[in-house]
Formats: structure tokens, sequence, C-alpha cells
């Protein structure tokens, strides 16, 4: 597979392009991003669908300038696909055969039940949870995917888009009522199956939403990826958006590029969810032209990462880990230690699997400059863990990289984010014992390592001499109050108390 990949989606509303250079077998980075509001479906669905004029020049121009980036970046595999606008155009083909002859850029038109299966696709692979109903809504067309144990189930798309619905509906000054009986019409199709306590929200309006709750809320973490909200406590925020004047949608946060439409794709989600019973809404930064691309890097692997890869940290380490230094040993101390001290803060399976990640990101920090690496370490962790994780192991992978002899934790940070981490308690033992593994592993990465706890006294028994660990224990902050011992065969032993 070539290094750098690109996809191409044209919707109703907007025209997009994506490249993602691939670091390794599965690791990948999104290395530009670019689109233009085309609105090549503006004034069709008032037609019975025929593409107009004024539409389909925006969409040819905004190709030819993808064409002109995809150049310029030297990319070599291009996927190309669009959705419900031109398939549901008589006239497409004319407009997919200039495309092809100009600008050598061949379009798949791909049916609703495929675009919610990409956006599927995406979300099993790309965001932690295995279980939901997907909702997608473009601009003519909402895709539904059911997922069940991190398996696509069913699939279905209904005939509910915001630019649909606008020009059918605001356009023709048709009240809200009869909007909604439209929609509750369409939604009467929706096989019985489709029924889950959470809902996905892919695409601009479910982002679009839920950055206006972020904002409203004031969440403490701007990222939208993995961010979820109760239906219950933001259905009075949805229903005001879905009624809202057009002045009076900045004033809920919503962006100026997504006045035209929002108010309709607000109402379509509101009652989908109704429809499905959803309570939760978690919010997806991935949606078709991630699934097209996965569905091209794992086609040999049935569709999923193995056990065990997780892109996000495939990819950190393929780009700022580049001393590729052995870390077993490190591991090994690392789970020993935790071993011997969980019962102290009541650690779990889960924090051991956050100090697993964070001591194998241990060095990205260095990739730029040692000098403030643990700053480093913690800005690329906290922007670039994505995939596969929650907020809250986001910022707990990171607040301990972070970490630092003299500092267990960074406490503005901590103070910033406190509502999204584990205890002031967890954090400190868990820095505690990050750091520490790494004082005990770069002091002597063979050397063998064993703990013992007992009578508030942690014992550190090495069959290798770590001289250097001697100093560094000697600043070494304490999640609590206890004797700290190094035994490592010198004369003398290091009694911290």
């Amino acid at each position: 597979m070539p290094k750098r990949i690109a996809v191409i989606d044209i919707g109703s509303n907007s025209a997009r392009l994506v490249i993602y250079q691939r670091t390794s077998r599965y690791g990948f980075h999104l290395i530009v991003q670019q689109k233009s509001r085309v609105r090549i479906g503006e004034g069709a669905y008032e037609r019975g669908g025929e593409l107009q004029e004024i539409g389909l020049r925006r969409a040819f121009g905004a190709l030819q300038s993808f064409r002109h980036t995809l150049q310029e970046y030297k990319v070599r595999k291009v996927h190309c696909v669009a959705t419900s606008a031109l398939r549901d155009a008589p006239n497409r083909s004319d407009f997919i055969t200039k495309v092809r002859q100009k600008l050598d850029l061949n379009i798949k038109v791909i049916d609703g039940e495929k675009e919610a299966f990409f956006g599927a696709v995406a979300v099993v692979n790309l965001l932690p949870t295995e279980n939901g109903i997907t909702i997608d809504i473009g601009g003519g067309s909402a895709d539904l995917a059911l997922l069940q144990s991190g398996r696509i189930i069913a699939t279905h798309s209904l005939k509910l888009g915001t630019v649909r619905l606008k020009e059918l509906f605001s356009d023709q000054n048709r009240n809200l009522e009869a909007a909604k009986s439209f929609i509750c019409r369409e939604l009467e199709k929706l096989p019985e199956i489709f029924r889950n306590r959470t809902a996905i929200g892919i695409g601009g309006t479910a982002r679009a939403l839920s950055r206006g709750i972020i904002l409203k809320n004031r969440y403490p973490f701007e990222k939208i990826h993995a961010f979820e909200y109760s239906v219950k406590k933001e259905r009075a925020y949805l229903e005001a958006v879905a009624t809202a004047k057009r002045e009076d949608l900045p004033a809920l946060f919503i962006k100026k590029n997504r006045h035209d439409t929002i108010r309709e794709g607000a109402l379509i989600f509101l009652e989908i969810l109704e429809t499905i019973g959803a309570q939760t809404v978690l919010s997806s930064g991935v949606g078709v032209r991630e699934g097209v691309f996965l569905h091209d890097l794992l086609r040999n692997d049935r569709l999923h990462f193995p056990p065990g890869i997780n892109p996000s940290l495939r990819s950190i380490k393929d780009r700022f880990d580049l001393l590729k230094l052995p870390e077993g040993n490190k591991q090994k101390i690392g789970r020993l230690l935790f071993e011997t001290l969980r019962e102290e803060f009541n650690g779990s399976k889960h924090h051991s699997l956050m100090l697993h990640h964070a001591l194998s990101l241990s060095n990205i920090g260095k990739m730029l400059t040692i000098y403030k690496e643990h700053q480093h370490a913690f800005y690329i962790a906290s922007q670039e863990l994505n995939y596969g994780f929650t907020h809250r192991e986001m910022l707990t992978i990171a607040l301990l990289l972070r970490s630092k002899g003299d500092a267990l934790y960074y406490r503005p940070l901590y103070r910033q984010y406190k509502k999204l981490l584990p205890s002031k308690k967890k954090i400190k033992w868990l820095a505690f014992i990050y750091t520490l593994t790494l004082i005990l592993h770069e002091n002597s990465s063979a050397a063998e390592i064993e703990f013992s706890w007992d009578k508030k006294t942690l014992r550190i028994l090495s069959d290798r001499p770590l001289y250097l660990a001697h100093e560094e224990l000697a600043g070494l902050e304490k999640p609590a109050q206890f004797t700290l011992r190094l035994d490592d065969g010198c004369q003398a032993y290091y009694l911290q108390e």
C-alpha cells in the first residue's frame, strides 16, 4: 500500500479531501484536510433530484483544486466517493464522465447502506465503543448502522438530510410541524432492530451540536472525538437549536458556516434519538472518509485492527519515539511495581493498562528536545491520542507523561481537567510508579529488579548497581508517607524516610 492515500468525499452539502500518511503497517495520521461547501445538491430536491448547473460548477471547481493538492503531495492512491445528491440525480453520469476525462478522477457513487457501512467501520475501529447506533446526517440522507460487540449487524438509509429538508420546508416557508411529520413518516421505515441506549453521532451536524454543548457547559477538554453527553440533560439545547431564529444561533455556539442547515439537522437528530431510544450520545470525529481509508488498509484483517494494535499509539511511536529502545524490561518493572503497590490505592486492571501505555510513550517528548520533554510529551499525547480512547484515558496517560521526580503531577493541569481524571490519590500513586519505573530502568535497562512492601517500607532489590538512581531517589516525591529503600549490591544501601 502506498505511503500517502487520499479520500475525496462528495456530499450534498460539502466536498472534502483528506490525505493520510502511513507511518507503518497499522500506523497513520492525517496530513491534509480540505473542504469546500459546494452544495452540489442545491435546488435538486425540489426538482426531482436533477442537479443544477450552479452546484455542478462549484463541485467541479473544488475537485479541480483537490487534483492540484494530490499532485503537490504526490499521492498515488485516491478513493473518490459520492453520496446522496449524486446517487439521487438522474443526470449524474454527465458530471462523472466530465470529472474522469478532465481531472482523471474516478467517482464511485455509493448507496446509503454503503455510506452507513463505511461510517460504522470507522467507529468500531477508532472509537472506544462496541455497541450503539451510528447516525450520520448528511445533506440528502441520514444513514444508520447498528453495532453489537464490535460487529456491524445492520445498516439503513433514510431520505432525511439537512439540504433536502431545507429546500422542501424551510425555503418554502412551511411550518415546523410539517417538517416533523415528514421526518416521522420516513422514520416509520426504520426497522425495529434499530433500538439502542447509545447513539454515535457522525458527520458535520453531530459535530456542530457536540461543539455547542462543549462550549455551553465549559467542558474542560475541547476535543469532539469521544465526547459523550446525556440526551436528557441536553435535550433542551438541541430543541433550542432546532427552533432558533438564524440570528440567535451564535448565542447557541453554532459556527457561522453551519447556520444555513443546522436547525434542520438538529430536528432530524432529535427525532432519530427519540425513535431509537437513545439515552447517551457519543460523538465521533471520524466517519465515511476514515471508513473508506480503513476498508482499504484493513482489507486483509477482516476490517478490524488486530488485537493489541491501537493506531494512535502506533502512529505516535512511529513519529515521535525515534530512539526505538527496547522496552520489555521497562514494562516488566512497571508491572511488578504496580502489583506490589496496587492495594495501597485500590489500583485496577484499567489503571495498569493506562500505566502500560504511558511507559510505552515515555520517550516521545525527547524527539523535540530533552529540555521540557515532559511538557512536550503531555502535549503530543493529549492531541494525538485520539483513536480507541475515552477522554478520561487520553488525559490520564498524558498527565502521567507530564510527571517527573520532584513533582508527581502538574497541579494546574490536574485542576483544569479534574472532572475527567481519576482521584488525586490514584493519580499520585500511578505517577509515582511511572516515575520510579523510569528512574530504575534508565539507570540499568538490563537489571533484574524485585520489590517488596512491608510495614510502610518499599524495598527495591537490584542485581546490578544503580549508582545514579540514589541521587534521583533522594528528590523523588512520594504519594504518601513511607520509607523507600534501595539495595543494589553496593557497599551501602540508600534509605529514604
